[in-house]
């Protein structure tokens, strides 16, 4: 039953031959190797956009909002990530990219995690208030506090360092151009990488 699955998945990615063990993880390597996000991809958006796109194996991702409002408003949020033992391939060919004109002329808030690879973290976190306290300073241990992440996990004991390969990470000129707004961007190509980025905003709340 794997086999006739396997053999379904080499005829749908031109290219790849099923001959034996090599050649299987040489096909999931192909799978690992690359996450784009091109063409016309919300081109012009607005409002609040968020967007978790890995290629690989083990990789976590979050996207966290809070908003409040009120003569008392707090937003808070807290995230914790964790993994611990896992065996994941040593990914020695990975890209991530933002392309074409994704993302062009848009507005709003836009929280993006691109990862291509194994073992990685990638968060991002938001909290606005609106209250009558006014505007008030985040110091800089309630933001490492609030939000955290481990990959926690090792390459394979059993890696082909004969095979060469690259990893590159990148947004195209064409891409994102014009946008105006929050924008958080996590795009990591590797194994076992750790990002996060974190805003906290506190303003004074409406007067009716």
């Amino acid at each position: 039953m794997a086999r006739i699955a396997l053999l379904l998945l080499a005829l749908a990615l031109p290219g790849l031959v099923l001959a034996g063990d090599d050649d299987y993880a040489s096909m999931l390597g192909y799978l690992n190797s690359g996450s784009r996000i091109d063409g016309q991809a919300f081109r012009g958006s607005s409002g609040a956009l968020a967007v978790n796109i890995a290629a690989g194996d083990m990789n976590l991702q979050s996207n966290l909002r809070a908003v409040a409002s009120g003569q008392y408003a707090q937003a808070l949020y807290a995230a914790r990530q964790r993994r611990s033992g896992d065996l994941h391939p040593a990914d020695l060919a990975a890209s991530a990219t933002i392309g074409g004109q994704a993302y062009a002329g848009g507005r709003g808030v836009l929280s993006i995690n691109q990862a291509s690879g194994s073992g990685n973290a990638e968060i991002n976190a938001i909290a606005l208030a609106a209250a009558d306290q006014g505007i008030r300073e985040a110091t800089d241990a309630s933001l490492a506090d609030d939000v955290s992440a481990s990959a926690g996990g090792q390459a394979s004991r059993n890696p082909r360092p004969s095979v060469g390969g690259s990893r590159n990470a990148a947004v195209e000129s064409s891409a994102l151009r014009g946008f105006q707004g929050v924008l958080q961007l996590n795009q990591v190509a590797g194994s076992d990488n750790v990002t996060g980025n974190a805003l906290q905003l506190s303003v004074p709340a409406p007067s009716h």
